[in-house]
């Protein structure tokens, strides 16, 4: 921290006056702990004000006239000293007009400090949400590798996914890596799913028919790519897609299938 833009920042004249937050004092009073420079200009800013409150403070002209007799007749008998009231006034109305003016400067003090900070916590706002944009650039950077890198290998099998009854124009692609048991789902030609409702994704084995979930395209709306990873360890002789409950279901709602495609043989 630099100490000088610290103290020179106006917190300090905020903090002696009291128009600091309970957390800001606190976070002041912290400071004072840790940096003696900082302690000394608080102490400064306190002689200071007492220093002007003491010169611009109104007092009893009548008592000090009376003060000042009683102390001159005690010394050189009575004598007659000319009370000036107009000026003493003038200089009292003086005195409270610099203090409501230094008031006013505190003030717009602490309300520049105060869109100070909120320009700051806007500004660290837009950063975070630039970092963000940044990481999610990254990883769909990466995943485009991945899925790049998969589609070329020679151990990876596309499966192309035709639409069905209850949707003929729909379409869908699997790629199968068969050594990794990995598999892409690539979506992007499945309608949006009703609310409530989830793609579920299987592999099956045609003889006898055994279906086997191997995972749901959660999140289909918000995924502007509709490609979607999973683990496959079966010896999946087709794909299907059907649409299901949200949560998905233990075996496939076949009324519900979207699109299907087998296994072409190497």
């Amino acid at each position: 921290m630099d100490l000088q833009e610290y103290i020179s920042s106006g917190i300090l004249e905020l903090y002696v006056c009291g128009a600091l937050s309970e957390e800001e004092s606190r976070e002041v009073s912290h400071e004072l702990k840790q940096h003696p420079e900082i302690r000394e200009e608080v102490e400064e800013i306190e002689k200071a004000l007492s220093q002007l409150a003491i010169g611009v403070a109104p007092y009893n002209p009548e008592h000090l006239l009376a003060s000042l007799k009683s102390k001159i007749e005690d010394r050189n008998g009575e004598t007659t000293i000319p009370v000036r009231r107009k000026t003493s006034t003038v200089f009292a109305y003086l005195g409270w007009a610099a203090s409501f003016l230094l008031l006013i400067g505190l003030f717009f003090l602490f309300n520049r400090n105060n869109d100070l900070r909120e320009s700051l916590r806007t500004q660290q706002a837009r950063n975070a949400q630039m970092e963000q944009q940044i990481a999610d650039a990254r990883a769909n950077a990466e995943s485009a590798r991945e899925l790049l890198a998969m589609i070329r290998d020679r151990n990876t099998r596309r499966i192309p996914l035709a639409g069905q009854a209850v949707a003929p124009d729909s379409y869908a692609t699997v790629y199968w890596n068969t050594e990794e048991n990995q598999a892409f789902i690539d979506a992007q030609g499945l309608p949006e799913p009703p609310r409530g409702k989830v793609y579920q994704v299987w592999s099956l084995t045609m003889q006898p028919l055994k279906p086997t979930s191997i995972g749901l395209l959660s999140n289909f709306t918000a995924d502007e790519n509709k490609v979607f990873q999973m683990r496959n360890t079966n010896n999946s002789e087709a794909f299907g897609i059907t649409l299901e409950p949200e949560g998905g279901s233990e075996t496939p709602t076949m009324d519900q299938l979207y699109v299907m495609g087998t296994v072409s043989t190497p």
